[in-house]
């Protein structure tokens, strides 16, 4: 039986759909108090109603350092001080080599490296303070196991992620701040939706489970990582992917 988590104040980056909401969810439901973040305003509060338990919103781009030290101030107004760190704030737009612009990689590299950057620094003192930090990122089996085409800025900032997350973590570890990550494989959410039937199709038979995880999967990951039983594991990932990873071939997938 794991100690509860319930009163701890966790923040969430790109809490408002997909997987992000999922992580929320998940440590609501676990009595945790919630901080999700988003750029979209009306999306966001929604997003805050609909997470079971104490869920709030603020409107930020983690791309911005100015945003982040905001969303650490708020968690502090809210909460008196941050717990948990989910720095989950992701996009994947796609594009070819031969297609990429400088605009469109800067963009993914922005949000998905630099926002993990500057989100945890914003939130580090309070960390420091609480007596049981934890940090956790949503990295990807893409770039750092897999690739994919078209996905070569993405991949880059995913594997960018786990390079920062090695030496974060010794460098934490004497305040008591674990640093750890979640690899997800292919999650049934929007975004997963918005590649197609044929991509669902497809990457469903390459799993040996031949089925597609829930943001669920990843939330009882993430919880598990800020549990006071996880508290000697750092600089650790784990793959959720229901085995996508494990055969050598499609014939392997069984």
């Amino acid at each position: 039986m794991f100690t509860s988590i319930a009163g701890r104040a966790v923040v969430v980056t790109g809490g408002t759909r997909g997987i992000g909401k999922g992580i929320a969810a998940v440590f609501a439901r676990s009595g945790a108090r919630v901080l999700v973040t988003g750029r979209d305003q009306a999306v966001g509060e929604q997003a805050a109603a609909e997470i079971p338990g104490e869920a709030h919103f603020v409107a930020a781009d983690v791309a911005r350092r100015a945003d982040c030290d905001r969303i650490a101030a708020t968690a502090l107004e809210l909460f008196g001080g941050i717990d948990v760190v989910c720095a989950n704030a992701g996009i994947f737009p796609g594009a070819r080599m031969d297609e990429m612009t400088e605009d469109m990689l800067n963009l993914v590299l922005d949000v998905n490296l630099k926002g993990t950057f500057f989100t945890v620094q914003a939130c580090l003192p309070a960390l420091k303070e609480s007596g049981h930090g934890r940090v956790i990122l949503t990295s990807s089996i893409t770039g750092p196991i897999t690739g994919f085409p078209g996905w070569t800025a993405y991949g880059a900032s995913k594997a960018g992620q786990l390079g920062y997350l090695r030496t974060a973590a010794i460098e934490l570890a004497s305040s008591g701040i674990t640093v750890n990550a979640v690899l997800p494989g292919n999650i049934a959410t929007e975004g997963l939706g918005d590649l197609g039937a044929n991509y669902t199709s497809q990457m469903t038979e390459a799993i040996p489970m031949r089925k597609l995880g829930t943001v669920d999967d990843i939330g009882y990951a993430a919880l598990f990582f800020a549990t006071d039983e996880a508290g000697y594991i750092t600089g650790q990932t784990i793959v959720i992917d229901g085995g996508q990873v494990l055969p050598e071939s499609p014939e392997a997938a069984g």
